[in-house]
């Protein structure tokens, strides 16, 4: 098993060889010694801001790491107290969202420390979801994906509006103290209504999403140090939106109500109502999102980036790991170039990886090779 120091080593090297900064011997003496002493080491602030970025580059399951260079990185490593966390999130929010022309943007907070206790802790999956409440007869208003949350929420006295579009506030734990509940302001959450180009009765429809996408409760690991509040995020593809949040039928399931606006016969498949639908929807975001001036991208255009992204990365002499399943957009497929691509799924570090839900005690070891358990402490 590699030790802390092993995992430093291979990352700093690896710093110093990319941005030609010479002094390796010397830092990597400094930080055996600091391991030594402490347990653990300190990333100097070019440091951090390369390992996150490369942890970026290194996220198999993302189709848009092109951009990989161009992450704003906030270091919020001095930061404690749930007020003061959620002071940063809110700075992060609006620094990232940009009155639409979203920007890339990772605010990272105290790392975990050698005792296994994470300083700060979001519980949330994403910084903006929206809310789902089971109704007596089985139905959901709102996304069914955050009906735990919800309900985790509700617990701790937080009572939303019962709409289907009403925004979770952010749960944050701080060492010491227990999980705190700060509702989000409206200034903070940019929406975009949909509505589309050639259909007048789809604004009647009342859908809605959120502006920015910002991953909150994955693991950050650079050369041995864990992260655990980390959140990031990049803009939204037109897909994530259209095909999964909306269309998917154990989400906002839209594509039945579509397809009938549409006039299309629902028991027949060979009209194909389902893709028609899609369409339909995936164009209703993309119409939408232009229109608000919202950053976002197509599957399309997102595809081409990619390529172009492993023929940066082959020119730089490193070869594009990928989760073939989540590259490949949920729409066109074989019309994209990607859909023609075989990776290898190999996990590099730095990387983010998944973490255990915070309001559950974690009770198994993951298999997953992109889990926090499949990273072991370091040893001194």
């Amino acid at each position: 098993m590699q030790t802390l120091y092993d995992k430093a080593n291979i990352f700093l090297a690896g710093y110093h060889s990319e941005t030609g900064r010479d002094g390796l011997s010397s830092r990597l003496s400094a930080v055996e010694e600091e391991i030594r002493r402490s347990g653990t080491y300190v990333h100097t602030p070019d440091e951090l801001t390369f390992g996150v970025r490369v942890a970026w580059r290194n996220s198999n399951r993302c189709i848009g790491r092109l951009f990989w260079k161009s992450l704003t990185v906030e270091d919020k490593r001095n930061v404690t107290g749930s007020a003061a966390v959620m002071e940063a999130i809110a700075s992060h929010l609006t620094l990232a969202t940009n009155g639409g022309r979203i920007r890339p943007v990772i605010t990272v907070f105290p790392p975990r420390r050698p005792d296994g206790v994470s300083p700060v802790r979001i519980w949330n999956k994403q910084l903006i979801r929206f809310a789902g409440y089971r109704q007596a007869d089985g139905q959901v208003i709102g996304d069914p994906a955050q009906l735990e949350f919800t309900g985790v929420c509700q617990a701790m006295g937080w009572k939303g509006e019962g709409t289907g579009y009403d925004v979770l506030p952010v749960i944050v734990q701080c060492e010491g103290s227990g999980p705190e509940l700060f509702p989000l302001h409206p200034s903070l959450v940019m929406e975009v209504n949909l509505t589309h180009p050639s259909h007048e009765w789809f604004a009647a429809l009342g859908l809605t999403w959120h502006a920015l996408p910002v991953i909150s409760d994955m693991v950050l690991e650079i050369g041995g140090i864990l992260y655990p509040a980390a959140p990031f995020n990049g803009w939204y593809m037109v897909t994530e939106i259209g095909a999964r949040n909306l269309g998917d039928a154990d989400r906002y399931n839209m594509l039945p109500v579509i397809a009938e606006r549409l006039g299309l016969d629902l028991r027949d498949r060979s009209v194909f109502w389902k893709d028609r639908a899609l369409i339909v929807l995936n164009e209703a975001v993309r119409y939408s999102y232009e229109r608000a001036g919202v950053t976002i991208v197509d599957h399309h255009d997102a595809s081409d980036q990619f390529m172009k992204f492993m023929r940066n990365e082959e020119r730089s002499g490193r070869d594009v790991t990928a989760d073939w399943a989540w590259i490949v957009p949920p729409m066109a497929g074989s019309a994209l170039a990607v859909f023609h691509q075989a990776f290898h799924n190999e996990v590099k570090t730095p990387n983010y990886f998944y973490n255990h839900d915070a309001w559950k005690e974690e009770k198994s070891i993951s298999k997953c090779p992109f889990h926090a358990d499949s990273l072991k402490h370091g040893e001194k």
